[in-house]
């Protein structure tokens, strides 16, 4: 059933010496942001009190000590700690991780006992979260744990939509990593997203090659024709409309990236730069193939400006409305899924849904 009352948005805080208060209270500082959500922010109301006064924000907290206490129209505050903390804006340090991550954790659990219906992430700092009880490169691992699924890190923008098959990889370990058994993971899990969480019914997938110019016909390197070239036309043996591979370094500056639904790029970088390039500040990174719901804004914790009162919440503010118009087309694809006679997917995403 497609939900009616107002989606909950849980919000995990991020590394507090970096922007994500800021982005995240600049976001809500627009009260009709309220009209098409309930924020759920996992802190503490003193924390989220000293960032309102830092900033002199005209924005008002509901603090809340469980999550069934939340009120719609209202932008919750969980208590995920009481004590008072220390900021100090720009600073990495080990403290701020650890509370980035308590945060984090509150809100997945909340996610997957279904007390909220899709998650943001502020940024971390991915090397001071490091310890004993946390133990990954980032959001998208830890996720892939926690809610199962096949992850992908899928950056998405109204024009653009670029998934990896190799994500945060040392350069040097790319080639070995990329199997044909990896290759038809993520483009099945990029082409189910396509149709379940954007709507799109029939998708058309791009997939960039792994050495320059694909290779040369093994000029430079093998692995386009021996790998990837062969899986690529098994996969559209089995019915999906999958183009490549293509040289990556004029793909986007032609243009050509525009007659596809979706990118895929070999490593990070190589989908990333262009990404960015093209859509900064409107880009959502999104975790595809996941059981539940997340995004998060394009950049990290930015400690050059934290503090400053500088940063764009334009991003984090893309990731809320990418999460909300997410879950409704799941909800609607899994009424279509029911009963294929009586509604049909949009075709494509767009917040002009709001």
């Amino acid at each position: 059933m497609v939900k009616n009352e107002k989606i909950i948005v849980g919000i995990s805080i991020g590394d507090y010496n970096g922007i994500g208060s800021e982005i995240i209270l600049k976001t809500f500082e627009d009260s009709r942001m309220l009209e098409f959500c309930t924020p759920v922010i996992f802190a503490s109301v003193k924390l989220m009190s000293f960032f309102k006064k830092e900033y002199n924000m005209d924005i008002n907290f509901h603090g809340i000590e469980k999550i069934e206490d939340v009120v719609h129209k209202k932008i919750n505050v969980l208590n995920v700690w009481k004590e008072p903390v220390e900021v100090h804006f720009g600073k990495e340090e080990t403290k701020a991780g650890e509370y980035a991550i308590a945060s984090l954790k509150a809100a997945v659990e909340a996610l997957k006992n279904d007390k909220i219906d899709v998650l943001v992430t502020a940024p971390i700092n991915k090397s001071n979260v490091q310890s004993k009880t946390f133990n990954f490169p980032g959001h998208t691992d830890f996720l892939a744990k926690e809610l199962g699924g096949h992850s992908l890190m899928f950056m998405i923008s109204e024009d653009l939509k670029v998934g990896l098959l190799t994500d945060h990889v040392a350069v040097k370990d790319v080639s070995n990593t990329i199997t044909r058994e990896l290759i038809e993971k993520k483009i099945n899990t990029i082409y189910k997203t396509l149709i379940e969480d954007f709507g799109i019914i029939k998708p058309k997938i791009a997939v960039l090659g792994i050495n320059p110019h694909t290779g040369d016909n093994g000029v430079i390197g093998d692995e386009d024709d021996t790998v990837l070239r062969p899986t690529l036309e098994n996969i559209k043996n089995n019915g999906k409309i999958v183009f490549g591979p293509y040289a990556a370094d004029s793909f986007f500056g032609s243009g050509n990236y525009k007659n596809f639904d979706a990118i895929v790029a070999s490593y990070h970088d190589q989908g990333l730069i262009p990404f960015k390039t093209l859509s900064f500040g409107q880009g959502v990174n999104y975790t595809a193939g996941l059981s539940k719901i997340r995004t998060s804004p394009d950049h990290g914790t930015a400690y050059e400006i934290a503090g400053q009162n500088q940063a764009n919440e334009s991003s984090f503010k893309e990731a809320v409305f990418s999460a909300i118009q997410i879950y409704k087309n799941r909800d609607e694809y899994r009424l279509y899924a029911q009963n294929p006679l009586k509604i049909s997917p949009k075709k494509e995403y767009s917040k002009k849904n709001f």
